[in-house]
């Protein structure tokens, strides 16, 4: 029996190819992802991911301290310095020159 290449895009990166449902459905287990997101979506509305944001930082802030704080704005600020450099290079200037 030939497979359909749109079935067997449906159900890659699922476990084993198989559905959300287990019984054969339609829906592949990305799908149904999507449609719970959009659900949340639609009940947390932008200010409930804004409070959800503040309090996944608050609970972030508990776990890094001061210290974890001020280490990873530090490695922020050298990741930005590097992809600066790396433009900078790409248009055929140096850090030298400017």
């Amino acid at each position: 029996m030939p497979t359909n290449s749109n079935d067997n895009n449906r159900n890659q990166g699922n476990a084993g190819g198989r559905n959300a449902s287990g019984s054969g459905g339609d829906m592949s287990v990305r799908e149904a992802g999507q449609m719970g997101g959009e659900a949340r979506r639609e009940q947390l509305g932008p200010e409930g991911y804004s409070e959800l944001g503040k309090m996944g930082g608050e609970a972030r802030k508990q776990q890094l301290g001061p210290e974890g704080y001020s280490e990873l704005g530090q490695k922020g600020g050298q990741r930005v310095s590097e992809l600066v450099e790396k433009g900078k290079q790409a248009e055929g200037g140096s850090s030298s020159n400017r």
